[in-house]
């Protein structure tokens, strides 16, 4: 099997997953393999891609709950429909006001699996933070994506960003959420639909985490979302200011375009002056017996954080720095949900 069927092969099942139904009549010539981009730095081999077992593990183990910490269910419905999500409370809450982080699955994913699989929930506890996590339901998408192909998720006050941004005030009137401190962040699908949601409200966040996601209104249709899941979104300009961000992607991520990454650090950075920014400090590392990575930060005059971005050498579709305890992760990478926190940390408004 060559390379360009091998490619045809993987966009024909990503097609079925992403919108639950398969490739349109298009001869296979259509969908040529891509090429990646040349990202590994310097005195970096390139590592062979062995995606790990935990990609395919559909049966996430439950994670377990600390003494005194709760993890429930709850459900928010207004005119675009309803979504079920899980919130997390940790067991250092006695009634004082605390950050919030919400967070969105990936295809194929829930709540439990995807808290599971990165953790969120114990980064939650050295934090001290809330975390709430919408649930996709699969009456709006068969593989439970959310839908950020979808002109229509793509408004404010409009389907899945309205029902999102619902569900987090909601957590705001029900529980003290410390003022200027609420985040959002995905993975895949879900970091393509929190770049959605943190575009259209940025009132009422503060920052935006995204990993092996697509920019904002990256795509409007099935063939404009191939295109940009397998070359890279063209270049859009958001008119709202952007909110600071933190990117991961892996360097050998075959469903979703690593120039996207690219792209969504080019589109935060094209919402402020160049007058208004610092120059970029980049450093290269690895993780002990896993990854190597490059990290690119940047900050505006005043010091306070911009952007941050996180190339992954060797990666795939998977969250890094993730537990097998839940799909599609991969421990080899630098911890992507610690390191979210810590970027989230240092960003707070009034």
């Amino acid at each position: 099997m060559n390379e360009g069927h091998q490619w045809f092969t993987q966009m024909r099942k990503t097609v079925k997953l992403l919108f639950g139904s398969d490739l349109p009549d298009l001869p296979e010539a259509a969908f040529t393999l891509p090429s990646l981009p040349p990202v590994t730095p310097p005195g970096f081999a390139q590592p062979a891609f062995d995606l790990p077992a935990s990609v395919f593990d559909a049966s996430p183990s439950p994670a377990k709950t600390p003494a005194g910490a709760h993890f429930m269910s709850g459900v928010y419905a207004n005119d675009a429909g309803s979504r079920s999500y899980k919130l997390y409370v940790p067991s250092c809450w006695k009634g004082q006001a605390l950050p919030l982080v919400v967070m969105l699955h990936g295809c194929a994913q829930d709540p439990d699996d995807f808290a599971a699989g990165t953790q969120m929930n114990t980064v939650a506890e050295e934090r001290r933070c809330f975390v709430v996590y919408p649930a996709q339901s699969p009456d709006a998408n068969n593989s439970r994506c959310w839908n950020w192909f979808n002109a229509l998720d793509q408004q404010r006050g409009q389907g899945e960003p309205s029902i999102i941004a619902g569900i987090t005030r909601d957590i705001m009137d029900t529980y003290p959420v410390a003022p200027g401190q609420v985040y959002i962040a995905g993975m895949s699908a879900g970091g393509a639909m929190a770049v959605i949601v943190g575009t259209l409200y940025p009132e009422l966040f503060r920052a935006v985490g995204v990993h092996s996601g697509l920019p904002f209104a990256a795509a409007r249709d099935l063939a404009s979302a191939l295109s940009a899941m397998k070359r890279g979104a063209s270049a859009r300009e958001v008119k709202s200011a952007g909110l600071p961000i933190i990117v991961f992607h892996g360097d050998q991520d075959t469903t979703v375009h690593p120039a996207n990454g690219e792209e969504l650090m080019a589109q935060g950075l094209r919402s402020h002056p160049l007058g208004t920014k610092s120059l970029p400090s980049r450093l290269a590392g690895r993780v002990p017996d896993g990854h190597a990575y490059t990290r690119t930060k940047h900050w505006l005059n005043d010091g306070s954080p911009l952007a941050e971005h996180w190339v992954i050498h060797g990666a795939g579709h998977a969250w890094s720095g993730g537990s097998s305890a839940g799909s599609y992760t991969d421990h080899k990478g630098p911890d992507a949900s610690r390191e979210m926190m810590r970027f989230f940390a240092t960003v707070r408004g009034g």
